[in-house]
């Protein structure tokens, strides 16, 4: 992602590898349960007031007074990143402009810490390279300060709030295994060990003992600052992922099913994949765990065929489903109001979900661009 046509063909072609194993593999022949016939849920998406910026690979923070902060991210197909950051008032619906960046970053990470205050760090910005650079949001003041630098540049990457208060670095955009710790009360970071395998995204998730988990097979040990290997899903395990309330981890997948790992037996469970998942479209763009304890995903690409030899035309969808985690089923919800890909999800403190930015086909253009439109969905 140093450069924004890098960017583009790296996503183009991860989109294109999920549908080409879509295509390659049969529902028949995994004896993965079904789906049971169930009628729409009486739930919806609602157009709430649009951000002040276009937005794609930008972070959403829910803050401790139950707004939401975005920052960065994209605001052009050209990959024109944004050191702009925004605030999102339940109560009011409105977006408010806040504080910047000290500089811009896309595809960065973001974390609440204890004290309320919001770490963010790494990313890409208008030089090559990822950033090592961190920073902190002041939700009191509205402001950013610099804080301790990673020991190593960073994108795409993992980060996640420990129990004791660090924060868990680890990664850069699949090219490296090396992870770090973020020490709020010093403002420093300090290497610790290793992963086991190579990560791609910011799919991670804090398991009920204490330990991080992510697709890729790795768990790490806060207590002994160390890595191990977990059993592979059969099928599936890939972003986005979810942790559920009885404990089990959610992961996507596409027409060859989904999984769910028990953390406590290491073993997976497979179920089919939501009825909006078809050999050329994919709708797990962004999940979400609700209030209910069911999974709500949505968004993502569709493929239209176009004359040879030209490959398929990607197009966004507004597609959403609910998976119900006690009955390993998915039901049909209502869809987004706009169709998008790679957007945010953030469940707020009433329960409903808000969804913002990413990506969508325009039709005047021929291909996607970044969008600042957001809503919400009621449960």
């Amino acid at each position: 992602m140093i450069a924004a046509t890098i960017i583009s063909s790296r996503l183009v072609s991860t989109r294109f590898k999920a549908i080409r194993t879509f295509l390659s593999v049969s529902l028949f022949g995994i004896g993965l349960v079904g789906i049971a016939p169930m009628p729409a849920l009486a739930a919806s998406f609602n157009t709430m007031g649009s951000m002040n910026a276009a937005r794609q690979y930008h972070t959403a923070t829910l803050l401790a007074n139950g707004e939401v902060l975005v920052t960065g991210g994209d605001n052009s197909a050209g990959g024109d990143r944004l050191a702009s950051a925004e605030l999102y008032n339940p109560a009011t619906g409105n977006w408010t402009f806040t504080g910047s960046m000290t500089v811009p970053r896309a595809k960065h990470d973001a974390v609440l810490l204890q004290n309320g205050q919001v770490l963010v760090a790494g990313g890409y910005s208008t030089l090559p390279g990822s950033l090592a650079s961190a920073e902190l949001y002041n939700p009191v003041t509205g402001t950013w300060t610099a804080t301790g630098s990673m020991t190593t540049g960073r994108a795409d990457f993992l980060m996640i709030l420990l129990p004791n208060g660090e924060v868990l670095a680890a990664g850069d955009a699949g090219t490296s295994t090396s992870a770090e710790l973020y020490n709020p009360a010093t403002g420093t970071w300090t290497a610790t060990g290793s992963m086991m395998s190579q990560e791609f995204g910011d799919a991670v998730v804090l398991l009920q003992n204490g330990e991080v988990y992510s697709p890729s097979i790795n768990l790490y040990n806060p207590s002994t600052g160390s890595w191990t290997t977990t059993s592979s899903p059969p099928v599936g395990g890939s972003a986005p992922i979810a942790l559920l309330p009885n404990g089990d981890v959610w992961t996507a997948g596409g027409v060859q099913g989904e999984s769910l790992y028990n953390p406590s037996t290491n073993q997976w469970t497979t179920f089919a994949p939501p009825p909006c998942t078809t050999t050329a479209q994919n709708c797990q763009s962004a999940a979400a765990t609700l209030d209910t304890g069911k999974v709500l995903v949505a968004g993502g690409i569709t493929l239209v065929p176009r004359p040879y030899p030209q490959q398929p035309l990607e197009e966004t969808n507004g597609l959403a489903a609910l998976f119900d985690p006690s009955t390993l089923t998915w039901r049909k919800t209502s869809s987004m109001k706009e169709s998008r890909s790679g957007e945010t999800m953030t469940v707020l403190l009433n329960g409903q979900v808000l969804v913002a930015g990413g990506e969508t086909f325009d039709t005047h253009v021929g291909h996607l661009v970044p969008i600042a439109s957001a809503e919400l969905y009621t449960p």
